[in-house]
């Protein structure tokens, strides 16, 4: 029963991920919804392993997911006050942050910083050379083609979402089997 709600909240809180990833894509905007249900989705997946399966080491300690969200929320509050970062990417990034605590930034930030400097080099491109002929309106590449510095950066950090979850063991299938373990077949 553990690793049944664990995989589908880690499935649900990606799969969030990806639909703001596409949203930001595609209209630069990242809807609040999405950033509540992947804490939403957290909630449960943590207290299963918390009670379910107290020995195992599946997650970091409360404090440490919740440091993370807090931090990097003020970190990047900080940046969205001097209009350096979207909100929408304030809260999406504090989100997936509480769900990869201290041990996760690390990976979610590196592969955040990498497919973000590709999506920047990117809007450089395409404000050069306008490829697209008749983007799609209100777009990043109809706004980047008609010179705006804009940058779906929810691409980013879903990337780098996924290359945490990943790193730090959530989609392993030999971490979640010792998850399996831990929790005594529940």
């Amino acid at each position: 029963m553990t690793i049944f709600i664990v995989l589908i909240c880690a499935i649900i809180a990606l799969g969030f991920g990806a639909a703001s990833a596409w949203s930001d894509f595609r209209h630069l905007i990242i809807p609040n919804l999405y950033s509540i249900f992947i804490v939403a989705t957290f909630v449960p997946a943590f207290l299963a392993v918390t009670f379910l399966a107290p020995e195992s080491t599946y997650f970091d300690t409360w404090k440490s997911h919740i440091l993370a969200a807090v931090m990097i929320f003020i970190i990047t509050y900080a940046l969205f006050f001097f209009k350096l970062f979207g909100g929408g990417d304030a809260k999406l990034l504090s989100a997936l942050a509480l769900w990869v605590g201290l041990s996760g930034l690390i990976p979610l930030l590196f592969a955040m910083a990498m497919m973000g400097a590709v999506l920047s080099i990117s809007t450089l491109a395409l404000r050069q050379w306008k490829p697209v002929k008749n983007p799609t309106k209100d777009s990043w590449i109809e706004k980047a083609q008609n010179g705006e510095n804009k940058v779906p950066y929810g691409v980013a950090i879903f990337v780098g979402a996924v290359t945490s979850f990943w790193q730090i063991g959530y989609l392993q299938p030999e971490i979640i089997s010792t998850l399996a373990s831990s929790a005594g077949g529940q």
